[in-house]
């Protein structure tokens, strides 16, 4: 009995159909590789340029007649802040938030966290959050030796709030922007078998 085979023209076409699905898949991987390269690269200049506008603005020494006494107390600053009026208070009090507020953002940016799988945004926002908190106790304690400058243990807060206000209301919104960006994920065509199996089903058996 002569072997039943399956046609060569739909053997082709079945490995065109898988072929096609491969190279979407890896162009799509490409891409999205492409992508975050770019974006931690430009995460990171604007998280450098960012550090150094921070270092010379908290530990530049200044020329002042008399400083005010370093503060180790928490919150009285704030309270000392709130004595002066909205307005100023205000002012004082938004510019500890803003200091170190865009680390909530280039962080996760420079380290290519951005997109991660929603599991991870607790832990992302928990970095972002201890890293300002390292940051802003550095230059607390830097700000010891500067002429001029005065420490605050307030500042340590309010820059750490600033920074975990800003991830949580900018970092899943450009999540959802990059996986958006991307498309959806390329997909390889399913093989049909069925040609197959009525091949083998075909072929005589012998037991």
């Amino acid at each position: 009995m002569r072997p039943v085979t399956p046609g060569r023209s739909g053997t082709a076409a079945t490995g065109g159909c898988v072929l096609a699905g491969v190279q979407r898949h890896e162009a799509g991987d490409n891409a999205a590789t492409a992508i975050h390269l770019r974006l931690r690269l430009f995460g990171g200049a604007l998280l450098a340029a960012h550090l150094l506008l921070v270092g010379w603005l908290t530990l530049r020494p200044l020329d002042v007649p008399w400083a005010a006494a370093a503060n180790l107390t928490p919150l009285d600053g704030i309270r000392a802040d709130l004595a002066y009026g909205p307005l100023e208070a205000a002012r004082r009090i938004g510019g500890g938030l803003a200091l170190l507020a865009p680390l909530g953002v280039l962080l996760p940016l420079a380290g290519g966290r951005l997109a991660r799988s929603p599991l991870g945004a607790w832990s992302s926002l928990a970095r972002s959050g201890a890293a300002a908190a390292l940051l802003s106790l550095s230059i607390a304690m830097l700000q010891s030796g500067v002429p001029g400058q005065v420490v605050d243990v307030d500042s340590v807060l309010l820059n750490t709030v600033g920074a975990l206000l800003v991830h949580a209301a900018v970092v899943p919104a450009l999540r959802a922007r990059l996986r958006r960006s991307q498309g959806p994920t390329p997909r390889i065509t399913r093989v049909d078998v069925s040609p197959w199996a009525e091949v083998l089903s075909a072929v005589p058996r012998e037991y």
